[in-house]
């Protein structure tokens, strides 16, 4: 087995653990109002498509209509910040924006796939014409790789910032060990920076 395959092995495990833990959420807490349900199941989507991806049966899925699906769900997040009246809609809105984002970069890489399975289509066209399509692919190349950097970049920082949260200062042990609750509470961040990271990772692949 390659250094690549034990990569994709350690994110399929990650993906598909996310997955099971959002399906159960969105399933069987009862402290969830529908909104909040619609996020698992997103999450869930995303996971599932990210776990099969590195894969030869990635090939198999659908590009053109999950793009569409996950640009849709990028917009959702922010989208239905607007109906939550406990909190600003600025606030609701920033704390989902990093959902946003990995929504967003599901889409874009399975809008690279969709045009990396129609460059074979160039192959029979004239010279002056391939000249042409070679252009606008090298404009396109610099422009999405922008557009990695650009979520790759804001989804790293989100993720160090997640996986660091629950870390004690050097000041504060002794109060996070007597704090019985402060064990579970950083279970959210871990599997959203742990997704981010991940998502990071997929999005770099794909460059």
């Amino acid at each position: 087995m390659s250094a690549t395959d034990v990569v994709y092995c350690m994110l399929t495990a990650l993906f598909a653990s996310a997955a099971v833990r959002a399906l159960r959420y969105a399933l069987v807490s009862r402290s969830l109002r529908w909104r909040g349900r619609v996020d698992h199941l997103l999450h869930t989507a995303m996971a599932l498509a990210m776990a099969v991806m590195p894969w030869n049966c990635s090939s198999a899925l659908p590009e053109l209509p999950l793009t569409a699906f996950f640009t849709a769900a990028a917009l959702w997040f922010p989208l239905a910040a607007a109906g939550r009246c406990q909190q600003s809609r600025l606030t609701a809105t920033a704390r989902r924006l990093p959902y946003a984002a990995g929504m967003a970069a599901m889409a874009w890489m399975t809008l690279s796939m969709a045009g990396l399975s129609h460059e074979p289509l160039t192959q029979g066209l004239p010279a002056e014409h391939q000249a042409v399509h070679l252009s606008h692919s090298a404009g396109g190349s610099r422009a999405g790789a922008v557009v990695t950097g650009v979520l790759a970049l804001y989804l790293l920082a989100y993720a160090l910032w997640s996986l660091t949260r629950g870390m004690p200062t050097l000041s504060s042990v002794s109060d996070a060990v007597a704090n019985s609750t402060s064990t579970s509470g950083r279970y959210p961040y871990f599997w959203d920076g742990s997704m981010a990271l991940g998502t990071v990772i997929m999005l770099l692949m794909h460059l």
